[in-house]
Order: structure tokens, then sequence, then C-alpha cells
């Protein structure tokens, strides 16, 4: 995987996200991918579970900035800045770790999100 093949892939991610197009997590990660929203979280493993974890977010409001800060092999870092709500009321900046597969879809995916105390998903509870 090359910068343009990952940032393909990031565009992928952000538009199935963007739509709530549940069915693009079969697109975008192998069937049994390993999805971590937090370094320290158990992953989620497969379509289902990832599937799951996007209903979090689905309707919400964001922009997203994404760029590739590594990548070598199969192996990339990306820096993602994402601001929830117009107006913006939540601010992520992000490393997402990814191993890709060799068909192109991510087989592991771990997000180190940062932000001042607030929760993984952009819910106001």
């Amino acid at each position: 995987m090359n910068s343009a093949d990952v940032m393909r892939w990031v565009t992928g991610y952000e538009r199935a996200w963007r739509d709530g197009d549940m069915d693009a997590v079969e697109r975008l990660f192998t069937v049994e991918a390993r999805y971590r929203p937090s370094p320290y979280d158990q992953s989620e493993v497969g379509h289902d579970a990832i599937k799951a974890l996007w209903l979090d977010d689905v309707g919400e409001v964001f922009s997203m900035e994404a760029e590739p800060v590594a990548t070598e092999g199969r192996h990339a870092v990306v820096r993602v800045k994402v601001r929830y709500g117009d107006p913006v009321r939540q601010e992520y900046l992000d490393l997402w770790v990814i191993r890709f597969a060799d068909d192109g879809r991510a087989e592991d995916f771990e997000e180190w999100a940062y932000w001042p105390g607030k929760p993984h998903s952009a819910s106001t509870d």
C-alpha cells in the first residue's frame, strides 16, 4: 500500500461513516478484521462487531481531515482530525494504525483518539 492507496481507503471509510453505509464495512474490512477504538480496548472482531461500533455515530454531523503519516508495505499510520457538530461541539485528533490485507481491506485497525475528558463516541451523554 502506498500513500495514495491508503488515502483511497480513508476516503471510502469517511464516505461510509458519513452516509451510515453499514454495507461498506464489508468492502473496507476483512471478514475477521480486528478493530480497536482505543489501544487499551479489546478488539472487536468481524463485520457485525464493526458495524455495531459505527452505529454509535450514525447521523452525527462531522467534518474530517486526514493525512498519511507513514506507510510501509501493508502498514499505515494516518493522522485524522474529526470535528462533531455545527457549530463544533467536540474535536478529536486521532492516529489510525492500520494493517491491510493483500486485497486492500483493513485486517487490523487501531485508533488512538485524543480529546480532553470526553468519551469515545460522539454522543453528548
